[in-house]
């Protein structure tokens, strides 16, 4: 596999301490949480954790990949929404490994035409471009 090099237009750096137990914050201050591990995995889950912050970046890109798409179809997707489920647990080698379950609500297009667009972003959005390949990522539509 070739790895694509990229005009780079913008880089996000974080920092974390304490791994799953400790802080992520943003170099410009624009983000600084705390995170824990989940309940379901034996933390406290005071905090936020890596895979909501994942789910998080992963439904906001997609959201506006499906906007490009939908400009290029001049379709309607007012009041659309995307949520990303991401999932953890572990492997058959005996680490660990995500999941992601992509799921669009786009009210002002019929069925078929929302499954195309879905399909599209899952295309262009750079985060199932970075996972394509390397982890499983189910489409949906509401």
């Amino acid at each position: 596999m070739t790895i694509q090099h990229i005009d780079v237009a913008y880089t996000a750096v974080a920092t974390a301490s304490n791994g799953r137990d400790g802080r992520v914050s943003s170099d410009d201050g624009n983000l600084d949480v705390v995170v824990n591990p989940p309940k379901a995995m034996g933390g406290s889950g005071a905090g936020t954790n890596p895979e909501q912050l994942f789910a998080a970046g992963y439904s906001a890109c997609f959201q506006g990949a499906l906007g490009v798409v939908a400009r290029r179809a001049k379709a309607d997707i007012t009041g659309s929404t995307v949520t990303a489920s991401v999932s953890i647990g572990k492997t058959e080698a005996g680490g660990f490994g995500l999941e992601v379950a992509i799921t669009a609500t786009i009210p002002n297009v019929d069925r078929a035409t929302a499954q195309s667009l879905v399909e599209q972003a899952h295309q262009v959005c750079p985060y199932s471009n970075a996972t394509r390949g390397n982890i499983e990522v189910a489409l949906s539509v509401a």
